[in-house]
């Protein structure tokens, strides 16, 4: 069997082999989006909005929009994200799982994908395993989408947020410590509705599963939270849908 692997390559192999093969499009962009300034690199989130609108679609918008993001990264997190990233980024946008380990970077991987699928204005859900950690990436991932012109909201159990970019203060202590602990200053409470207008939403699967309930019990049209569902990025999902499958609400 290992002969035959070696020699045709593994199914995985084959799934890879398109995706491998746009990461040196997406590098060849580096240079130049390095010499645009903070505001122009920000106006590449209306370009491909307009784009959009013209009949470009997302996978044809993916190499310069991964791009951009990574570029954002760059110079808000000091964090680039590295060839395999991308990959996992392209996996996640066509709707397929990407196994990592602890440490790879899941949490910047998503932005990419999140990115891609906001354009369409439509919204992004990041669902998460508890609130923590959707306050936390919020937060710290809140200042790749800020910085590219795009809205981050977080659902908690009893509190809803919207990150707020102001507190440029804060950064220092935030990018050394935003892996692990939340600064609540970036985060300026709104209403359920506001959270779910924001391009991009983080939250736990509870949160979205009971909100769903709660919107098909309403009344009146304008007491529903949700807006639709567009695209969703699922963390852990192996805990979130095998192993929470056993709860009535999933």
């Amino acid at each position: 069997m290992f002969g035959l692997e070696k020699l045709f390559g593994s199914s995985n192999d084959k799934i890879l082999k398109p995706f491998l093969a746009l990461v040196p499009t997406i590098n060849v962009l580096e240079d130049g989006l390095k010499a645009l300034s903070d505001d122009a690199l920000k106006t590449k989130t209306s370009e491909f909005k307009d784009r959009l609108l013209k009949g470009e679609t997302l996978d044809s918008l993916l190499p310069e929009a991964f791009a951009v993001v990574r570029e954002a990264s760059r110079r808000t997190l000091t964090e680039r994200h590295f060839d395999v990233q991308l990959v996992g980024g392209m996996i996640l946008h066509h709707k397929g799982i990407a196994e990592m380990r602890t440490g790879e970077g899941k949490t910047l991987v998503a932005t990419l994908p999140a990115y891609l699928n906001a354009l369409t204005g439509k919204g992004v859900h990041v669902v998460t395993v508890n609130d923590y950690l959707s306050r936390r990436d919020a937060v710290w991932m809140g200042q790749i989408y800020s910085a590219l012109g795009l809205s981050t909201g977080v659902l908690n159990h009893d509190s809803s947020f919207l990150y707020d970019p102001t507190h440029r203060e804060l950064d220092a202590k935030r990018d050394q410590l935003g892996s692990f602990k939340v600064v609540h200053e970036f985060l300026r409470p709104c209403s359920r509705q506001e959270a779910y207008r924001a391009d991009i939403t983080y939250g736990t699967n509870s949160e979205f599963g009971f909100d769903y309930l709660r919107d098909n019990l309403e009344y009146d049209v304008k007491a529903i939270r949700e807006r639709g569902y567009h695209f969703a990025i699922v963390d852990e999902i192996d805990s979130i849908l095998i192993d929470e499958a056993r709860t009535p609400l999933i």
